[in-house]
């Protein structure tokens, strides 16, 4: 998830691991983490040696010392036996005296063991001597499930212009010392948390981690059914933010993603990808099982996203890109020429609107420089904030994890943030573990015009990168007495590292005192779990592995026993003979180009997706026979579609490109969501939307998926016409062929085309209804042709389902002889353009 050396450590950059597993090798990832002998400092909780820097109320009940001097000698007589006592006379035993002939035994008593974990025998460590009987007073921690979010003060100065933002830059000498920086904290504070990291120094991991386990009140709850505990994070902060992120609003209340949208959303610096693990499965869990959303990855392509590890959601809505090269290249999000790349692609991809949010959750090791994690990160930073101005559409959110944020440098940063959105937070979730430094800032509704904060941090990047050889460095983004004069963002800004340095404290001195006594345990773990999973909305299930089973199988399942003899009646060709039999009315059928052959059932066929390029065909022939398509595509599981394999063309003569593509031409279930029952304009809007969140135009190893056009038959006669129709001198023939231009969605790129080979009509009206059309009033209308009953509103009994709009169907061949164009060659008999159209406006 970092760059450069972004190397995460098990400190405050855990999120996007389960640190505890144990079961991964060391490796480096800028929101991963890094598994190694011993813990971070920061990460695992160092505690504060220095009593006046920490809380002073615990307490101990061990037993008071012995008050005889220590001396070993009988004391009082009720400390032994009298039979104890005359035992020893009559040893020799003198008052003061060791044993032996020569006095030589011990005096004081043999002190009992009190070794830990796997401490060397006798070790004794300054600040965790072992002690039994504590007891920790809860009291002192800040515990709530339903957490406060505290915003800064909406800004009403303008977002800065770039002019001004230049001026504000300041250099100085590279400065590696934090303990001086105590103009946005208490110093009291800032001591306290940089001692604290230094009594676990000498700790061993394992004892550490499990001292930490213990004393987390919100430790068990884990990472659930997700990859890891980064996931759970972001769904604490999503049900706390209100779901601002997987449903967000507008500050009307309005939904930012309308019911034909997807909900566009990048993961930057974030690998192995538990962020959008959470947000896909929660987008499909919210829309009834099928997934509208679609994710970017940007991160280190070294420490790569774990898309296999996505039980929980379908990883085929989610596309990684590394910047410069696409799926080649490195990830590294300090490189301009990247973070330039990524944010073409993404406005690109989405029509140039942006996305609706963006997660970061960078970070890397620091061992050994924990106290200056903050400075260290400085320029990780500032990429990941530049990231999100460039692709974040207005009124789009931000989330990214930070560390301390006391140098003018971070809080700088802030400041641009506060100027670019219209709120900002600072927040600790319960998930991010109560000893470590990390929080997150959180940007709600970016402004309009902030393309000139976006330039200047991309000039303050290649500046660093300027200066990385140097003694010298960027030391401040906004000037000093900017911060300070606008009074509530200082205010902020010290409330906010004061509040929180004082919780980091209170979480260390209670892992110190569960380090000392074994027996310590947080009592309130199960209840809090519970109830968070109920305010986060998220079901109490483990983890497991999707199952994987045969196609038919799977056919048989997803259908759910339904007699798919329909199937293997191919819709009818359409003739002279059989028009006004099979077209009783034009109102209703939908109808969509084919460019498939006549005797091309191997490419136009029903395709069953198992996961990733797990895809099987089956031409509707006899019993489900699946066959493993060889074209490389990517279906999400549970996918059941009508498709055809269709040649896309670009440009003409010899510069003509020649591309793959699967066009959907209806659907029955779509990763698990069933469709078969809605109307075909409903099936057609949600395969639009499956289409444009599968299409990966990074991946050209992949062919292209797309939706077809499904259009209104009273319209025949416009979209068959040039300039959409025409004719193509094609590559490598002599004679133009008839080509129909399809524009690309959502792209700027060369219109495509295709060579049609007929029309695919699919009924939209259930038998024994039609559609007529009512003159009187202007309007549409559905008879039953059996009891004569007529409706005007659209009821459940007249929608055809995808089986009846399939089997109802017909398909006008255009096989030579058959005139569609003026030019066209017409032979006596086949069935003309002008015939169609004829009978189209006779029922009219």
């Amino acid at each position: 998830m970092a760059e450069k050396g972004q190397k995460r450590s098990l400190s405050d950059s855990e999120s996007s691991s389960d640190e505890d597993d144990g079961d991964q090798p060391p490796s480096f990832s800028m929101g991963g983490s890094i598994k190694r002998p011993r813990l971070s400092i920061d990460e695992e909780a160092k505690t504060d040696s220095e009593e006046e820097n920490g809380p002073r109320d615990w307490k101990s009940n061990s037993a008071s010392k012995d008050q005889n001097n220590g001396t070993g000698s009988f004391g009082s007589s009720s400390s032994y036996s009298s039979a104890a006592q005359r035992m020893m006379q009559n040893m020799g035993y003198q008052k003061g005296k060791g044993l032996g002939k020569y006095g030589q035994g011990l005096v004081d008593p043999v002190e009992a063991s009190r070794q830990r974990g796997r401490r060397g025998l006798g070790l004794r460590i300054e600040g965790l001597e072992a002690s039994s009987n504590l007891k920790w007073d809860s009291s002192q921690e800040h515990v709530q499930v339903e957490e406060e979010v505290l915003w800064l003060p909406h800004c009403s100065d303008p977002v800065p212009d770039f002019e001004t933002l230049m001026s504000w830059a300041q250099e100085g000498p590279r400065k590696l010392e934090i303990s001086d920086e105590i103009l946005f904290c208490e110093p009291r504070i800032l001591k306290g948390v940089l001692h604290g990291k230094s009594v676990f120094d000498q700790l061993d991991s394992r004892e550490l981690q499990r001292s930490r386990s213990r004393s987390n009140p919100f430790e068990t709850l884990g990472k659930l059914f997700f990859q890891n505990r980064a996931a759970l994070k972001m769904a604490n902060m999503d049900a706390v933010f209100d779901f601002m992120f997987t449903k967000p609003k507008n500050e009307a209340g309005e939904p930012l993603v309308g019911p034909d949208d997807l909900l566009y959303f990048a993961d930057v610096c974030a690998a192995p990808g538990g962020f959008s693990e959470y947000v896909l499965w929660r987008r499909k869990t919210d829309s009834q099982g099928f997934c509208d959303a679609k994710g970017f990855g940007f991160t280190l392509r070294e420490n790569d996203f774990k898309l296999h590890d996505f039980f929980a959601a379908p990883a085929e809505f989610f596309e990684p890109h590394y910047g410069i090269n696409g799926i080649d290249g490195d990830g590294d999000v300090y490189k301009p020429e990247n973070i330039t790349n990524f944010v073409q692609f993404v406005q690109k991809t989405t029509g140039g609107h942006g996305i609706h949010f963006m997660m970061a959750d960078g970070g890397f090791s620091v061992e050994g420089q924990e106290n200056i994690q903050e400075i260290l990160s400085k320029q990780l930073y500032l990429c990941q904030f530049l990231v999100a101005l460039g692709i974040l559409r207005v009124d789009g959110h931000f989330v990214c994890k930070l560390f301390d944020v006391f140098t003018p440098f971070s809080v700088g940063l802030v400041y641009l943030m506060y100027r670019s959105f219209k709120y900002v937070s600072l927040h600790k979730p319960n998930t991010s573990r109560p000893a470590n430094s990390e929080r997150y800032i959180i940007c709600k509704w970016k402004k309009e015009g902030t393309e000139d904060v976006y330039k200047y941090l991309f000039e303050m990047n290649e500046r660093l990168h300027g200066l990385a050889n140097t003694s010298m460095d960027i030391m401040e983004l906004v000037p000093l007495e900017d911060l300070k004069a606008d009074q509530e963002f200082f205010d902020y800004m010290c409330t906010s590292n004061n509040e929180l340095g004082l919780r980091q404290m209170i979480s260390l001195k209670k892992i110190q005192q569960f380090c000392q006594d074994t027996q310590l345990i947080e009592p309130r773990q199960s209840d809090l779990r519970l109830q968070c999973l109920e305010f986060w909305q998220l079901p109490d299930r483990s983890r497991t592995a999707p199952q994987r089973s045969e196609a038919k199988v799977k056919f048989i399942e997803l259908t759910k026993g339904e007699n798919y003899e329909y199937m293997s009646r191919a819709p009818e060709d359409l003739a002279v003979a059989n028009l006004q039999e099979k077209l009783r009315s034009p109102y209703d059928f939908r109808f969509c180009l084919l460019a498939s052959n006549r005797d091309g059932r191997k490419d136009r066929a029903f395709y069953l997706g198992l996961g990733g390029c797990n895809v099987f065909r089956w031409e509707g022939r006899g019993v489900a026979s699946w066959m493993r398509v060889d074209t490389r595509l990517e279906l999400p599981p549970d996918t059941l579609v009508y498709a055809e394999l269709v040649t896309e063309h670009r440009g003409e003569h010899k510069a003509q490109r020649k591309l793959t593509t699967l066009h959907l031409i209806d659907g029955l279930i779509l990763n698990g969501k069933d469709i078969r029952t809605l109307h075909i304009v409903e099936r057609h809007t949600y395969l639009q939307k499956f289409a444009m969140a599968l299409n990966k135009t990074s991946r050209p190893d992949l062919a292209p998926i797309r939706c077809k056009q499904l259009y209104r038959s009273e319209v025949l006669h416009e979209v068959l016409r040039p300039p959409r129709l025409s004719h193509r001198l094609m590559k490598g023939g002599p004679v133009p062929k008839r080509v129909f231009v399809q524009m690309e969605a959502n792209t700027d790129r060369e219109a495509h085309y295709i060579v049609p080979t007929g029309v695919l009509f699919l009924k939209c009206t259930k038998d024994p209804w039609m559609m007529a059309y009512s003159k009187s009033q202007n309007r549409k209308y559905w008879f039953n042709t059996l009891t004569r009953h007529s409706t005007f509103e659209c009821q459940p009994d007249v929608i055809a389902p995808f089986s009846s709009s399939y089997s109802g169907g017909s398909v006008w061949w255009w096989d030579q002889g058959v005139q569609i164009l003026e030019s066209d060659e017409a032979i006596k008999g086949k069935l003309h353009f002008r015939d169609v159209m004829k009978h189209l406006m006779s029922l009219r």
